[in-house]
């Protein structure tokens, strides 16, 4: 087992994953799963849950995390964990992360390390009903890359961040319309 930080896909084992299911399109089609409950206050405590492949129940991942959110306190929280924007920062740091390595791996790039500094820009003038003009959700959200290689030049990093978009699932869940339905049950 390695103990190395360094972002790393295995492409032999994306591949292998690619002709599985380009043979069996139906294993494609996953279900990630999430349970909260309130904590008091504005703190939520979320469980994994879990994992739908094909219809069929992977329970290997129920309840395995947890993850906190609340607010900090001069928004109102306890600031007992992070919260919604920066959970939405983290998916997006998170799948960028697994993209890139992937990438890399398919171009024959060794990443040596990677590092994102990420921001979400909000105006809370939106979401507090004090400016109807101004939308809810984020104004912006901006990512700084580090990437260092010993295999890669800096044209060939700056072609895997220029194809990123292209390539990493929750970069276009956010940047694209996605049906969200929320119901009383």
């Amino acid at each position: 087992m390695t103990t190395s930080k360094k972002p790393f896909a295995d492409i032999t084992t994306i591949r292998e994953t690619q002709e599985v299911v380009r043979k069996q399109p139906e294993l494609g089609k996953v279900t990630f799963k999430l349970k909260g409950k309130a904590d008091g206050g504005l703190a939520m405590v979320s469980h994994t849950g879990p994992l739908i492949q094909n219809g069929e129940a992977d329970n290997s991942r129920d309840g395995k995390f947890s993850l906190v959110s609340d607010e900090p306190i001069a928004l109102l929280g306890t600031d007992t964990g992070a919260n919604p924007a920066e959970y939405v920062l983290h998916a997006l740091a998170g799948c960028y992360t697994v993209t890139l390595a992937s990438m890399a791996a398919s171009r024959e790039i060794d990443l040596s390390g990677l590092e994102l500094d990420l921001g979400f820009d909000i105006d809370l003038n939106g979401f507090l009903g004090l400016d109807k003009s101004v939308r809810n959700g984020a104004q912006a959200i901006n990512i700084d890359i580090k990437m260092t290689s010993d295999t890669a030049n800096r044209q060939e990093l700056e072609d895997l961040v220029k194809d990123l978009p292209k390539h990493s699932p929750i970069h276009d869940t956010l940047a694209n319309p996605v049906a969200i339905t929320a119901r009383l049950v």
